[in-house]
């Protein structure tokens, strides 16, 4: 006798970070757990090109959507940065409430700076940074990010080392949730 076999079948998965819902494709719900999900933000951030990444988490019956990672694209970077400017990058990690993040900050000056100048907006932006995100939860700091408030605050604080034409965050990733 024939074994019968299983059937794939759509499965919706909810991303409550940005309001919206997908589609997953499997056999049965369980297959859908530690699934990692890549979801590319440009339409909805009217062109700035962030890579989002989700981590599929399943209890019973319910489908649950962790972020673990933001990236900015390159491409979208390599249109900011003109000739005549300078940019400062840097990347470090930190603690949060619920996890520990790596952050990646990119700001780019209006004018060619001194290297002392670049070191002060680098040391400064990690330090607050760091105060930032000490008292808060994972998925509210990637909010954050998403609706810009962190970079605008950060460049309201960076402007009076030297004034900035762009502040981003490169990318923020999950390194370890705490349990």
């Amino acid at each position: 006798m024939a074994i019968a076999k299983k059937k794939r079948k759509f499965f919706d998965v909810e991303i409550p970070l940005i309001g919206k819902t997908t589609q997953l494709y499997a056999y049965e719900i369980g297959d859908l757990d530690k699934r990692i999900i890549k979801y590319d933000l440009t339409r909805i951030l009217r062109g700035k090109s962030i890579m989002l990444q989700l981590l599929v988490k399943v209890k019973e019956s319910e489908i649950k959507t962790i972020p673990t990672e933001i990236k900015l694209m390159s491409c979208y970077l390599k249109r900011m940065v003109r000739k005549g400017t300078n940019y400062v990058e840097d990347s470090f990690s930190t603690e949060c409430k619920n996890a520990k993040i790596k952050i990646k900050p990119f700001l780019i000056t209006r004018r060619k700076v001194s290297r002392a100048v670049r070191k002060a907006l680098r040391n400064k932006a990690k330090e607050e940074i760091i105060s930032y995100t000490k008292d808060k939860d994972s998925e509210e700091i990637f909010n954050d990010i998403l609706k810009n408030k962190l970079q605008k605050q950060l460049s309201l604080i960076l402007k009076k080392i030297y004034p900035l034409s762009l502040c981003e965050i490169r990318v923020l990733k999950v390194e370890k949730f705490k349990e």
